[in-house]
Parts: C-alpha cells; structure tokens; sequence
C-alpha cells in the first residue's frame, strides 16, 4: 500500500489505498456503491457528471421521455464524509508502470484501478458512416436525433412544397438488434400518433422506416421465436426490414446498400455495433475485439500468456472482454452483465485488502429482452421460458424501472409511460438545439431547389 502525499487533481492524502474508478456507467456505479468505504480511498472518474441508463436513449430521441429522467448525477451516489470523490475529467492514459492515470487536468496515482468506461459506437473503419449518420450512445445523441427529425418536418411546412407534396421522408435505422428494434418501433408509433396529429397536412404514407441488418434475422443474439416475433411486430407496424445487406456508404442525403440499391434518406440511425472505449496505454496483448481482455477475477490481461496479468488493474462492463465455458466468444454487451460484475468485484476487492484471495466471476444470465412498442416486447428469460406481447411488455417495464437509478427518475417514467399509454402523446416534442449535422445547415433556397428536383 502507498501512502500519497500528492494533491493532484485536489484528491486529499489517505493512509487507506486508493482505488480509481474510471466510468460512471452501470459497472462503475454499482461497483460505487458496493464497495466498503472503510477500507478504500474511492476516486471516480468520468467526462460526464452524470449516469446515463442507455437503454431508455432511444425514448429521448423519440420524445417520449426528458433526458433527466434517464440520468442520474453520480454525486448523488457519492459519500465525501467516506473519502470518496469525482472527478469531472476525461482519462486519456493508464501508465501501469507508473501505477497512474493521466487525465486532462493532471495525473494521479492508484493502488488499484478499475476501467469502466463502457462501450463507444464501432463503424468499423467507414468515415461517411461515421460523419453522417446518427449513433444513439449517449444524451447528447439523443437530443441531437430528436431535434433532428422534428426539425425536418417544421422546415418541410415552411417550404414551397410544404408537407402535402414532399418527397419520401425516409429513416432507416441500421442494426437489428434490441436497440435497432426499440428505435424503429418508436419511430413507428411516432408516425401514426403525434406525427399525424401535429401535422396534418403531412401524407403519412411518405414517412418510411427501414431497418437494414446484415445477418439473416431480426434479434439475431436471441431465440430463433423471438426474433420471428419481433420481424412480425415490426412488418405490423409498417417497418421495411431488409435482412443480409449491409450499408456500404451515406453521404447525409443518400444510403449506398452492398447490393447496389439506394434509399434516398436524411436520417441514418447507427445501431449496429459497438466496441470497448479502451484508454490508451495498454500494448496489443490487452486488447482483442477492441476490448480490454480479463480473466474470471477481472485482472486485464498483460501480454500474450493467460497468467500474464496486471495484478491492481481491472475492467468490467463492456469495454471488457472476459470468456467463459459457457460464453466461448466473450460474455454479452448487456446491462446485467456490468451490474453483476461492479458487485462482484467490490467483494474481490474487499477480499484482496485483506489479503484473501479473490473469487472468480460467474454470471448468472437473467434474460434477454426488448420491446416493439406498446403492447410488444419479447423477452428470452432462464430455463428457455419466452414471453411475448402484452406480458413481455409489462415485464420489460418492470425490469427498467428497478435499474433506473433515483426514485425521482422511476416516478417521471413511470409517470410518462401511463400517459402515453392511455394517449399515445408523445408530449416533449420540442427542439432545444440545432441539430449538429452539416446537411441541417441547407439554406431555405437549397431546400426547395431540392424538393423541385426531386418533384
């Protein structure tokens, strides 16, 4: 153990060992809130001063939830009085030799380190994807994407044109798993009911959704069933889904598919794959499917040899790659799966302290599940039980609102949810920033000139 005498970051000196947390995600929080204050110095660390419940985002981008029912201030968790602290910083470095990461506002020492800086969107080395399209992987995406689409329809009522004669409004959303699904069902609901009503002169035929997925099925990391219930859900709901194809390119104005065919479309949704938000530092051997590689005790991997580990550097969540007898390709991206892990490790940890060995990592699988829209969801539960439809949906709320953080939070979702239940009223329709991408920027001139070409 060290003792620090250093003040960098305004961190006080503790005669306890100092633990580094870095990632306030669902990892990073329980681990938090988990872990005995007694016998560790806990410093957070994140570029946000809040916890996000990412698999809500895609009710903010459709307007029906406030990003702050999604978000939690992560010093609501913290304990001062018990020597824990945040930092607001971004972590640019690990320098294990050193036993210290760099931040952008100075460096600061650990006796142990625990990455959970989750995962971050993947285009797998395609920039006019990466430029142009939308990701949904943090509040600031949503709040772009739902500006975005309303923003779309109050200029095409200003235009010459107008909403009547316009050409095809097109979303396509790419990836076809639970978030890529969750999407389109929203925009879905979105088209026949608040669309509909706020804009009456729009021919609602001319609002199209397609989900484009390169593998053969929808939900493709679930049951076979699930994945035929959720494709006929979406085919009910007017979703185009177009299965074995993948995008090759998107300029902001027009989808290249890989089998030579083009959708003409302003808004691409990037739902299609993630990868570790790995900070620099670690050589080649750490790292595999751009995740940092653990073993069963979360120790990340030092070089080519399983037993070649850092022994005070860990990673949980999914900016970790940890496999299993059962999970041979690496454990799944699932909230879950950070959630038993942050707890997990804060009895590792507690252990270690008092020089117990530690235990290593089972998970225990819950379930799978994701919803269409009102009345369907599908959920792949233990023991092979399915549940579908109206059931599968009330068990999808349930379970989101247990791991939403703060009671506040549940309230006002809980509260948003009956109302649009009973209404269909997605009520928070507003535009509270332009949207960031360059092709919103188009001139009133240029907008009809293209509406005249395209007529």
């Amino acid at each position: 153990m060290q003792h620090h005498s250093e003040f960098t970051l305004n961190i006080p000196e503790s005669d306890k060992p100092r633990l580094i947390i870095v990632g306030g995600g669902f990892g990073g929080a329980h681990l938090l809130r988990s872990i005995s204050k007694k016998d560790f110095q806990v410093v957070l660390l994140d570029r946000y001063n809040y916890h996000t419940f990412q698999p809500l985002l895609y009710q903010v981008a459709t307007a029906g939830l406030e990003p702050d029912s999604v978000a939690g201030p992560l010093r609501k968790i913290m304990d001062p009085e018990n020597d824990v602290y945040f930092r607001m910083v971004t972590v640019e470095r690990v320098i294990p030799s050193k036993n210290e990461v760099e931040t952008n506002a100075g460096s600061l020492k650990y006796d142990y380190l625990v990455i959970a800086t989750g995962a971050k969107m993947n285009f797998f080395g395609n920039k006019s994807i990466a430029e142009n399209s939308f990701p949904l992987k943090q509040v600031t995406h949503a709040l772009d994407l739902r500006s975005h689409i309303f923003q779309q329809f109050e200029r095409l009522e200003v235009s010459r044109r107008g909403l009547k004669n316009s050409a095809p409004i097109n979303f396509v959303v790419v990836g076809a798993g639970p978030t890529g699904v969750e999407v389109c069902g929203a925009l879905a609901e979105l088209k026949y009911h608040a669309l509909r009503k706020d804009y009456p002169e729009l021919d609602i035929r001319k609002v199209k959704i397609y989900l484009v997925e390169g593998m053969d099925c929808v939900l493709p990391a679930m049951s076979e069933k699930a994945g035929e219930k959720a494709h006929m859900y979406l085919k009910k709901m007017g979703v185009q889904v177009v299965l074995n194809t993948m995008i090759e390119e998107y300029d902001g104005q027009t989808a290249t598919l890989n089998n030579g065919n083009k959708i003409l479309t302003k808004t691409l949704i990037w739902a299609a794959g993630v990868k570790g938000n790995v900070p620099e530092g670690f050589e080649n051997g750490s790292i595999k499917k751009g995740k940092l590689v653990v073993n069963e005790f979360h120790q990340v991997q030092k070089g080519k040899s399983t037993d070649d580990v850092f022994k005070r550097i860990f990673a949980i969540g999914d900016v970790s790659f940890m496999t299993t007898d059962i999970y041979e390709v690496g454990l799944p991206g699932l909230a879950q799966v950070a959630i038993q892990q942050g707890k997990h490790m804060a009895r590792n940890l507690k252990r270690m302290a008092k020089n117990h060995s530690p235990k290593k990592f089972r998970y225990k699988n819950k379930g799978v599940m994701a919803t269409v829209g009102k009345n369907k969801a599908i959920a792949d539960l233990p023991g092979n039980i399915k549940v579908f439809g109206f059931a599968g949906w009330l068990l999808w709320m349930v379970v989101h609102l247990l791991f939403l953080v703060g009671f506040r939070n549940k309230a006002v979702v809980f509260a948003n949810w009956i109302w649009n239940y009973f209404t269909y009223d997605r009520g928070i329709r507003l535009i509270l920033r332009p949207s960031p991408k360059e092709k919103d920027q188009i001139s009133e001139k240029m907008e009809l000139e293209m509406n005249e070409a395209k007529g």
